[in-house]
């Protein structure tokens, strides 16, 4: 019996010893896995979103902000090198390639050399990539992720570059620069060549087993007051789907356009439209990063637009021209209608969103995007 007993004991410990072993390899297998995977970037743009336009996400829903859900905040500085109120071109550009840049300059540097995108770089790193605009894919801040030409208004040359930039998923506007051209190219059948998936009609699924190419409208998409609906948060949905399926990290900008286009119109209804589409987009990507923790997500502007107030409103008697203060209401009021200088609001959330808190240059925005990617290698 002795015997027995002893040798049930010995059989239970090399199990025991054996099972442990087992699970402490999967423990190892799985935390090397989550360690080594490389890093998902996500930059989101408001095109002309400062302070003020953010605030308006605060006063005209009636849920909370998603900007609410961000611990990690920080501030940018917009200038570039020729101007000391930027366009789009120069600010993403300097988002792009690391480095300020002249006013109008797309992918090139102070001198108009060419520059290595943070897109093209990821793409070298085995990453997928992905483009969203609400304005023609040949504008300014998309057109800084993948092109190199020395002014934003080549739109042709931008578009011949965007057919073999290998991108991945891009949805947007801007036919007319792909099948209207000076030079009677239909860029559209280079594009089946590269074996896209394309759609000029709607944006429908994407197909999971190649490119996909959204071009939608002439140049850009209508305003959300004008009728677009909901393509920016269902392209956006429709990217992280495509992207997550492929099982391979991801580089993605998304653009909210018109907020930018709200300050120059001083229209106070787009401007609080298009913040508030935007915001809901950012719900979306929050909730993938939630779900995606070796994903980085970093939301900011190129520069501001409208000088935009948000102060007290008044409602004005028509008869005697009396201003009486409405409390519990405000409005949203312009100095210009140009780019202003003001800091840009940088947020992070995810892996390495610490980085992003602070006051710095917008070229340190690819830096600090670089090394969270270096941290995870």
């Amino acid at each position: 019996m002795r015997k027995i007993l002893m040798l049930i004991v010995v059989v239970l410990l090399q199990w025991a010893c054996t099972s442990q072993t087992a699970i402490s390899k999967e423990e190892t297998s799985v935390f090397t896995s989550k360690e080594e995977a490389p890093v998902n970037i996500i930059l989101m743009i408001g095109d002309g979103m400062g302070v003020p336009q953010i605030s308006t996400a605060f006063y005209f829903e009636d849920r909370t902000s998603n900007f609410e859900r961000f611990k990690s905040i920080g501030f940018h500085k917009s200038s570039s090198t020729s101007h000391w109120i930027t366009d789009s071109a120069a600010g993403a550009t300097a988002f792009s390639i690391g480095e300020k840049t002249y006013k109008r300059a797309i992918g090139v540097s102070a001198d108009t050399v060419p520059k290595e995108t943070i897109l093209e770089k990821l793409q070298n790193k085995g990453y997928k990539t992905g483009l969203i605009s609400l304005t023609s894919l040949t504008h300014a801040t998309p057109a800084s992720f993948y092109a190199h030409v020395k002014d934003r208004d080549m739109h042709e040359e931008i578009a011949e570059q965007l057919v073999v930039s290998n991108v991945d998923f891009f949805a947007g506007g801007g036919k007319k620069y792909f099948n209207q051209r000076k030079d009677a190219k239909n860029l559209f059948l280079e594009l089946e060549n590269r074996q896209y998936n394309i759609d000029t009609l709607a944006l429908s699924k994407p197909n999971a087993s190649t490119k996909n190419a959204f071009i939608l409208t002439e140049e850009g998409l209508p305003s959300k007051i004008d009728g677009r609906g909901d393509f920016l948060k269902e392209a956006t949905q429709n990217a992280l789907q495509y992207f997550d399926q492929a099982n391979q990290p991801f580089f993605m900008m998304i653009e909210g356009s018109y907020i930018d286009w709200g300050g120059h119109a001083e229209n106070a209804e787009m401007v609080i439209s298009e913040v508030s589409d935007f915001d809901r987009t950012l719900g979306a990507v929050l909730d993938f990063v939630e779900s995606h923790p070796n994903t980085l997500l970093v939301v900011t502007a190129d520069h501001e637009t409208g000088g935009v107030s948000v102060g007290k409103f008044y409602e004005t008697d028509k008869e005697s021209g009396k201003k009486t203060e409405v409390p519990q209401k405000v409005g949203v009021y312009f100095n210009t209608d140009q780019h202003s200088g003001e800091l840009i609001p940088v947020f992070a959330k995810g892996k390495g969103a610490h980085n992003f808190q602070g006051i710095y240059e917008n070229s340190e925005i690819y830096h600090h995007m670089i090394k969270v990617i270096l941290e995870s290698e």
